[in-house]
């Protein structure tokens, strides 16, 4: 679930979008939908879609926070076992303050 909310909100060039801002663009993906050609509804029901899944990760808040904690937990027994390197997390998305609390460091697996 960590990595899931981590690769969801990687940093993308350009604004942030809000909860705010996601929840008026999916009304307006609602209006869309009601005169949309069938292509076009298609893309409109594939980024409603990616909204409120974006939506239901900001959402998360304090939740956050717990699951980082469990990941830092685990996450070093997780890399030896598995050859999991520094690198390959953070192409993920994980930070490297929390890598480094996790005890992965970059010169190791």
């Amino acid at each position: 679930m960590y990595l899931e909310i981590v690769e969801a909100n990687k940093p993308k060039r350009g604004r942030k979008r809000t909860a705010d801002s996601i929840t008026k663009r999916l009304a307006a993906i609602q209006k869309e939908l009601t005169t949309a050609d069938a292509i076009v509804k298609l893309r409109l029901t594939q980024e409603r879609m990616n909204l409120t899944a974006e939506l239901a990760t900001k959402q998360l808040g304090s939740d956050f926070a717990k699951l980082e904690n469990q990941f830092v937990k685990i996450a070093a027994v997780y890399s030896q076992r598995n050859g999991i390197t520094y690198s390959a997390w953070q192409e993920m998305g994980v930070q490297p303050n929390v890598l480094k609390r996790a005890g992965i460091n970059r010169d190791e697996l």
